[in-house]
């Protein structure tokens, strides 16, 4: 299989707003657009997410309107705390504050207006040792393959 895109579809009632949203505080621009779906991306990375209304007219089975619970959108990104500078000199606030993670990234978390979960990372050294009782656990399951 040759994968050519990949983009979650959220299904909101907040369609205009997740777009402004995006736009103001990631700068994804427009894709595609429409009265009940929107594709928003950047020319370096293509489409990021698209956000459609419950009511369009080519549901296909089984998207319900998202709840914004069960999923999380990562973001990485080369320099977070600098991420966040933007994203507050936007007029956006952090949910979840600028932490230093011992298991080896830098964040903070924003929610949309769909209720998605955007985690922003920056990928960073761990704290020495924390994943030896992890990596062992793996390696002892993989052995009793």
């Amino acid at each position: 299989m040759d994968i050519r895109d990949r983009y979650p579809i959220v299904v909101t009632e907040h369609k205009a707003a997740c777009q402004a949203f995006w736009q103001r505080y990631f700068g994804l621009v427009i894709v595609f657009d429409s009265d009940w779906f929107v594709l928003l991306g950047n020319e370096t990375q293509g489409s990021v997410v698209a956000f459609m209304t419950p009511d369009h007219p080519s549901a296909p089975p089984g998207p319900q309107t998202y709840s914004g619970q069960g999923m999380c959108l990562e973001l990485e990104v080369d320099d977070a705390e600098q991420a966040l500078a933007t994203l507050q000199q936007r007029g956006g606030a952090a949910d979840y504050p600028l932490t230093r993670e011992p298991f080896g990234q830098c964040r903070f978390g924003v929610r949309d207006p769909s209720g998605l979960w955007v985690d922003v990372v920056e990928q960073v050294t761990p704290e020495e040792g924390y994943w030896d009782k992890y990596m062992k656990a793996a390696a002892r399951f993989s052995e009793s393959d």
